[in-house]
């Protein structure tokens, strides 16, 4: 028989708090973030005036705090940022919903525009499958740039359809909180908008 598909975007669905955000803090630091952030808040209000696109921003904040680190030593950051932070941030609605599906047999895939570095780890522990933004790194160096496109709105469909076919699962259920998701929530049977409060 088919099984469930069941697709989760992950910042602000399944946690409280964005994970980018508090990754950057994490690695640099509460200092470096607020002064990092009052240097690029030109660029950050460019993008919310639609003036900058959104994975153009992303590249620049993450060159600006990563760029040239090396990539083994961001993934090793990754792993610790997941093991620690990740599940203070969760909402326990959300992982009680998933323990339900694996109860249930269902395949469960995290779509999100976050980067895979760091919420790789997560997914792993959990047992789930992981779509997420990727990135570019150049003789073991990060480069700053995304590699092949921002895992947002349109491209979480073009991900999920590369990555497997829709029509070996019965029923899709889909699960997220933002103007990203809209793509992902048209393919679905069924939808939940910001379904978890804690």
């Amino acid at each position: 028989m088919k099984p469930l598909l069941v697709l989760f975007d992950f910042d602000g669905t399944l946690t409280t708090k964005d994970t980018f955000l508090e990754y950057i803090k994490f690695v640099r630091g509460k200092m470096r973030f607020w002064l990092g952030f009052a240097l690029l808040s030109p660029i950050l209000v460019a993008m919310k005036l639609k003036m900058v696109p959104n994975w153009r921003a992303k590249e620049i904040v993450l060159k600006h705090f990563f760029g040239g680190m090396d990539i083994e030593k961001l993934k090793a950051q990754g792993q610790s940022f997941a093991q620690t932070r990740v599940p203070e941030i969760l909402r326990k609605g959300g992982l009680e919903q998933i323990a339900t599906y694996k109860e249930q047999g269902a395949r469960i895939i995290v779509i999100t525009a976050s980067i895979e570095l760091w919420v790789k780890p997560w997914a792993d522990s959990m047992e789930l499958e992981i779509l997420g933004t990727l990135v570019e790194e150049e003789k073991g160096t990060f480069t700053g740039k995304i590699k092949g496109a921002n895992c947002y709105g349109p491209e979480k469909v073009k991900r999920l359809q590369a990555y497997l076919s829709l029509s070996d699962h019965t029923t899709i259920h889909a699960y997220g909180d933002s103007r990203g998701d809209k793509e992902m929530f048209a393919i679905a049977d069924k939808t939940f908008y910001r379904p978890f409060r804690s």
